[in-house]
């Protein structure tokens, strides 16, 4: 038992001496520029800066994928399960990657043996919306950065894990958290760090800020709600909007849109996209007009914070339809464009030069809430399909409810969707699902629930709630598609060896040939996989890592959904897969 100890042991050391030695140089904004140019490493969330997660490795391809085998399992440990919803970095030999109750983890990526783990001190009173995950973390010089649920964004040593700066992002005793992964991109400024704020269930102000990366110093700020004024180096600059344009008296102070799954950037325009999420609150009839810039995509300047343009994709939400969801820059029919599959089951092509509207399809069935959209992208609205007034009702407590189609968890929700260069699809991890919707009276109070709205979600299928989908982008055709029985929560890689990957709430990791949808390989991990996929190339091997570990919004907000998925098992692990050697040189 000693001498087994002391090899442990000594390996550690050797890993850790190993890797500090390779880290020696740092990261810089165009190596995350260049992220697909560098197999061995994944600087960035989404494989690239502009979210794709298309890796183009092809050791593992159509015809030896069967023979994928776990290389080694890392155990987040201890009694804090709960969802694992975050992709990994990987730079120069080490592994980083977060956890649920905001933990960051340094792994040798060879050896699965940790280096060093730093676990926020957590206050009590936090405000998490939908379970205590985290989605990542981000790598810049010599820091690797992630944000926790109080709301903060911290920047650690990549070597030790010390803390080198923490800065706060909101209060969290109003309902702010932050649970996405950073994004860094270059500017006049330097290295800037870029986060979207959580917490429009309470009533916050949805905000994106840009620090610089070296100290965490704000350099600018750009609220998401009309008439709410940002900043440029501790000046007050632009109003976003109009004051009560489009929101009506006060609304607009308590009026949510919060960014909170994070943004993306496009290195040919130079523009940072990011998705706001739902008004505030829920009710819709105490806040009449459009509501901007809620439930919409804008891009903005990276040097300014300015809104160069914007696109609502929910005008007037009345059914919690977060325009959140990723927006991922590609090139098509010579083209600049962006896509992005919203929560409100309709997916949406623009010109990322200008926001304007190229194309625009439903990806999920059964929609209920709009008959389709028009030519300039604006949902056409079934008015028959909003809740009704509380104010109208008999007792004045609850309005008139009705059944929406998709649920307000969304025909695609956190979990980020994948593009192939190699075949020109979008692979969408969709979900077939309505709720029984009514409204309530609400007011706004600092640090409560601020929706005015109760609900129930159901399945619509009895086969099926999740379904990842193949998408032509610039027809809408669904090329294939792979139903699953549970909701799929977790994201998707795609290769350039024809493969797609995936998990599910059941805890099967998938390959499927991104042409035809064929399953070619599968393997149950134990507990559900909520978390997107990442690859990359170490001593020659191609290799596939996911985070493990069910949780998140599902189990918690799911209604009869979520009681049919209540004897999956919680988990919180991180798995690496590799070809048997023999087989990877042949």
């Amino acid at each position: 038992m000693r001498f087994r100890r002391a090899m442990i042991a000594a390996a550690s050391l050797f890993a850790i001496a190993s890797v500090t030695q390779a880290s020696a140089a740092g990261v810089s904004t165009d190596d995350l520029v260049n992220d697909t140019k560098t197999p061995g490493n994944v600087l960035t969330n989404g494989q690239d800066l502009r979210g794709q997660r298309y890796s183009t490795l092809d050791k593992i391809n159509t015809s030896n994928v069967d023979a994928l085998v776990p290389a080694w399992v890392f155990s987040y440990g201890g009694e804090k399960q709960r969802g694992q919803e975050a992709q990994p970095i990987v730079s120069d030999g080490v592994i980083y990657v977060t956890a649920s109750y905001s933990r960051l983890f340094a792994i040798d990526a060879k050896t699965g043996v940790e280096l060093w783990q730093y676990e926020a001190r957590l206050p009590e009173g936090i405000l998490p919306c939908c379970d205590v995950i985290n989605r990542g973390a981000a790598i810049y010089g010599d820091k690797v950065y992630f944000g926790t649920l109080d709301a903060q964004i911290v920047a650690l040593d990549k070597k030790t894990g010390k803390v080198a700066w923490r800065k706060r992002i909101g209060d969290y005793k109003a309902g702010f958290s932050y649970s996405a992964a950073p994004l860094i991109v270059p500017s006049k400024h330097g290295a800037l760090i870029v986060t979207g704020n959580s917490g429009g269930e309470f009533g916050i102000i949805g905000a994106i800020q840009a620090r610089k990366a070296e100290n965490g110093e704000l350099v600018w700020e750009r609220p998401t709600i009309e008439g709410h004024a940002g900043t440029l180096l501790g000046k007050k600059t632009s109003i976003t909007g109009k004051k009560n344009e489009t929101w009506p008296g006060d609304m607009w102070k308590w009026g949510g849109g919060a960014p909170w799954l994070g943004g993306t950037y496009d290195p040919d325009t130079k523009l940072l996209f990011f998705g706001v999420g739902n008004p505030a609150p829920w009710n819709s009839h105490l806040r009449p007009g459009d509501n901007k810039w809620s439930c919409s995509r804008l891009a903005l300047d990276p040097d300014t914070g300015e809104i160069k343009w914007g696109f609502q994709t929910t005008p007037h939400d009345g059914w919690d339809y977060d325009g959140v969801n990723e927006v991922v820059s590609f090139d098509a029919d010579g083209k600049k464009l962006v896509a992005t599959a919203d929560r409100n089951g309709f997916f949406y092509v623009l010109d990322r030069t200008n926001g304007k509207f190229v194309n625009g399809f439903p990806f999920v069935k059964n929609i209920t809430w709009a008959k389709g959209l028009d030519k300039n992208g604006r949902p056409i609205y079934n008015k028959d399909n909003y809740p009704g007034d509380p104010k109208k009702s008999a007792d004045g407590k609850k309005g008139k409810g009705v059944f929406v189609v998709p649920s307000f968890l969304g025909g695609k929700n956190q979990m980020p969707m994948a593009y192939s260069q190699q075949t020109g699809l979008f692979y969408v991890p969709s979900n077939e699902w309505g709720m029984d919707l009514w409204n309530e009276p609400v007011s706004y109070k600092k640090g409560a629930a601020y929706l005015g709205a109760g609900f129930t979600i159901k399945p619509l299928f009895k086969d099926h709630i999740g379904n990842l989908r193949a998408v032509d982008p610039l027809t809408g055709k669904v090329v294939w598609d792979a139903k699953n029985k549970a909701p799929l929560w977790g994201g998707v890689l795609a290769t350039a060896g024809g493969l797609v990957f995936y998990g599910t709430p059941e805890g099967t990791f998938y390959a499927r040939d991104a042409k035809t949808g064929k399953e070619l390989w599968k393997f149950q991990v134990g507990s559900g996989i909520v978390a997107p996929p990442a690859t990359w190339e170490q001593d020659g091997e191609q290799i596939i890592g996911v985070s493990v570990g069910w949780g998140g919004a599902v189990p918690l907000w799911g209604g009869e959904v979520a009681k049919s998925v209540k004897h999956l098992n919680q988990g919180g692990s991180f798995w690496t897969f590799k070809l048997p050697k023999k087989m990877a040189a042949n």
